[in-house]
C-alpha cells in the first residue's frame, strides 16, 4: 500500500513537469496571407503556418480579379479554388508536390469526375491522401471547396 502511494506520487509528479513542459514550448504560429488571393470573407486566415506544417483554409473558387466567383460551373471553381491554394502555398514555402492531406467539398457528387480531372492536373506527381464530402451548400453559392495540409519545400 505504501509503494503504491510513493508510485501514484510520483507519477502525479511526473505528469506536472510534463505539463509544465509542454506549456513552455513556444510555438511560432505564422498567418499566411497571398495578396494573389482574395481576402478571406470572414474571421480566419488564409493558411496557418507552425514550423514546418501548413495549414490551408478551405478555398472556394473566388477570383482575385472580381472577388467573385470564377464561374458557374465546377470546372471553372473548382480550377480558381486550386489556383488559390497554389499561391497561398507559394507564399508559404510550399508547393502540390508538399500537400500530405486534402479535403473537397462539393454541394452534388454528380461532379466528382470533373473535380477529379481538374484535380489531377495540379496534383499530377504526389497524390495526397485525400476525402471528398457532399454538403448542403457551401459560402457564396459555390460548388466546391478545398483544403489542404502541406508541409514546407
Amino acid at each position: 500500500m505504501i509503494l503504491l502511494h510513493r508510485y501514484a506520487r510520483l507519477v502525479l509528479a511526473l505528469s506536472a513537469v510534463c505539463i509544465t513542459v509542454s506549456c513552455n514550448v513556444e510555438r511560432k504560429l505564422t498567418v499566411i496571407q497571398s495578396k494573389a488571393v482574395p481576402a478571406a470573407i470572414g474571421p480566419y486566415s488564409q493558411a496557418i503556418k507552425n514550423d514546418n506544417l501548413i495549414f490551408c483554409s478551405g478555398q472556394i473558387g473566388l477570383s482575385p480579379a472580381t472577388g467573385d466567383l470564377a464561374g458557374d460551373d465546377i470546372s471553372s471553381q473548382t480550377t480558381q479554388a486550386l489556383q488559390n491554394i497554389k499561391y497561398i502555398l507559394e507564399e508559404a514555402g510550399s508547393d502540390f508536390s508538399h500537400v500530405t492531406k486534402v479535403t473537397v467539398f462539393v454541394t452534388d457528387m454528380d461532379n466528382y469526375k470533373l473535380v477529379n480531372e481538374i484535380y489531377a492536373v495540379f496534383f499530377d506527381k504526389l497524390k495526397p491522401a485525400r476525402s471528398v464530402v457532399q454538403v448542403a451548400g457551401l459560402p457564396r453559392g459555390a460548388l466546391v471547396e478545398i483544403e489542404c495540409i502541406a508541409v514546407t519545400k
